[in-house]
């Protein structure tokens, strides 16, 4: 938030925070474009702060799962999420615990990684003039608080579909629950619009911006891992497959280090396949970094990156265009398929998710943010089963060869 004054006067933040308010938030809204850098970082550093605040009045320890929730937060605040839009669907889980009869801090994550969905209630909101403001308005909330209210169940079944080789699971869960309400909404005549709102010209402010949060968070990593990066090993051990979480594990020191070498590392693959920074980029960015304490790091993300790339050469999409960086990036989600079955194995699901991102958005009608995770939920389901079954009838091979 303070480091959005860099960018932006206050005045011209507080303009910008209103047009993110109102906005339809469909994938893809560049909060960059339609307010300004500045705004949409204090709308990411905001978002964030009250995910910490809420997790601590709760007291759910600080570990790499919430980690990774309250950075995905951020991320998704530059292009989707705000406070209105995200504020029905945190009740809607915490409906949910009281109806339950449970405490709300074992849904946290659930609510956190569920605003996901926050699109769908700006879209009902501000984005049909089939019905009356004030009462779009209501009924949007309502569906957010219905929506909340599912997740949890559903995200704890759907996890048994990718059997965890999917890192996004909400993305997953979101995308089937956006799925369902958007087919719905169509059959009354509610259609979104496709939507690709981008900015541009602020890669070099950008570079030197992300350059200064990654290196400092491997210096603060550094400082709490006793002033060594001593256990960067052993993370890059782990296979990622759910639940991984690195913090519990390998201690928060080193993992911080991780999430600042992932920053860099994904930072610089944008670079150097001359994409542009901006609100979505950066926040798929900040996604890859969320999990650096929840499953992911760079021997397991780089064959997902290199399926990608190779995906561009025979697929129709530019591996600089946006779409194809989002893959890349968000399509880490897939790690630990490379973790668990080896990088060739993780190269072909790079490959495989490229196409199915491309073309499962139609589904929710960009009312689910995590797309990849959506998209990564079908490939692993799809890959899983059929890499196990080789691997087993290989292991068996050698086995009586020896």
């Amino acid at each position: 938030m303070i480091s959005s004054l860099f960018f932006n006067s206050p005045v011209e933040i507080l303009a910008g925070m209103k047009n993110i308010l109102v906005s339809e938030s469909i994938l893809i809204t560049d909060y960059m474009l339609i307010a300004n850098p500045g705004t949409a970082l204090f709308n990411s550093g905001l978002l964030m702060l009250i995910a910490i605040i809420i997790s601590r009045l709760n007291k759910v320890n600080m570990n790499g799962t919430l980690i990774a929730a309250i950075f995905t937060v951020a991320g998704f605040a530059l292009f989707g999420k705000n406070i209105y839009n995200t504020f029905s669907i945190i009740l809607g889980v915490f409906i949910y615990a009281k109806l339950k009869n449970e405490k709300f801090n074992k849904f946290i994550l659930i609510a956190l990684f569920g605003t996901a969905l926050g699109p769908m209630v700006s879209q009902l909101s501000f984005g049909t003039d089939l019905l009356d403001p004030l009462i779009a308005v209501i009924i949007a909330n309502m569906i957010g608080i219905l929506a909340g209210i599912m997740l949890p169940s559903l995200a704890a079944h759907f996890i048994k579909f990718h059997q965890g080789f999917n890192i996004y699971n909400i993305g997953f869960t979101a995308g089937m629950l956006g799925t369902i309400f958007m087919s719905l909404f169509r059959s009354i005549g509610l259609e979104t619009a496709n939507t690709l709102i981008l900015a541009e010209g602020y890669d070099q402010e950008l570079t030197i911006y992300l350059f200064i949060l990654f290196t400092t968070m491997i210096v603060v990593g550094y400082l709490f891992n006793d002033y060594s990066f001593k256990g960067y090993k052993k993370i890059l051990e782990h296979s990622g497959r759910l639940v991984d979480d690195f913090v519990l594990s390998e201690g928060f020191g080193i993992s911080f280090i991780n999430m600042g070498l992932l920053g860099i590392y994904t930072t610089l693959y944008v670079i150097i396949i001359q994409g542009k920074l901006n609100g979505p980029v950066i926040g798929a960015i900040f996604t890859v970094v969320a999990f650096g304490a929840f499953g992911k790091h760079i021997r397991n993300i780089t064959p997902i990156f290199v399926g990608v790339l190779l995906a561009s050469i025979f697929q129709i999409w530019e591996i600089n265009s946006i779409g194809a960086i989002l893959a890349a990036l968000f399509g880490t989600t897939l790690a630990p398929i490379a973790g668990v079955f080896g990088w060739k194995s993780g190269v072909t699901a790079g490959f495989i998710h490229m196409a199915m991102v491309m073309n499962i958005g139609y589904l929710h009608g960009g009312v689910n943010l995590y797309n990849n995770g959506f998209a990564g939920g079908m490939v692993a389901a799809f890959l899983v089963p059929i890499i196990a079954t080789f691997k087993e009838g290989h292991n068996a091979r050698v086995t009586k060869n020896n």
